[in-house]
């Protein structure tokens, strides 16, 4: 299996840290190789390299023309909000399995 790289965004990085932190013990758990890092919006593309898919906190929704503006640049790479459910729980499992499943579309 090749190791997949997910962004996530939000606004200060925090929230998604500690989501990043719970997506890799998940990946662990599961025998996947993983990459997850946490940036705020406005370092994007200074992360976005090599990346499988971007992950944005459903808190940014009121930036969504901007953030497909900037994806548009970088249309081989799906991205998509993170539901609420998972983002509110910090529910790393769930959230992992909705990054590799926009991966694999």
């Amino acid at each position: 299996m090749t190791k997949k790289n997910i962004l996530l965004v939000c606004g200060g990085g925090a929230s998604s840290g500690f989501l990043a932190q719970s997506m890799k013990k998940s990946a662990k758990t599961q025998g996947l190789l993983v990459t997850v890092e946490a940036v705020g919006d406005s370092e994007i593309e200074d992360y976005i390299d090599e990346k499988d898919v971007v992950l944005f906190g459903p808190h940014l929704r009121y930036m969504e023309s901007e953030l497909k503006e900037t994806m548009s640049e970088f249309d081989s790479i799906p991205y998509d909000f993170i539901p609420d459910a998972y983002y509110g729980a910090l529910d790393g499992e769930g959230t992992l399995n909705f990054a590799l499943s926009l991966i694999a579309k």
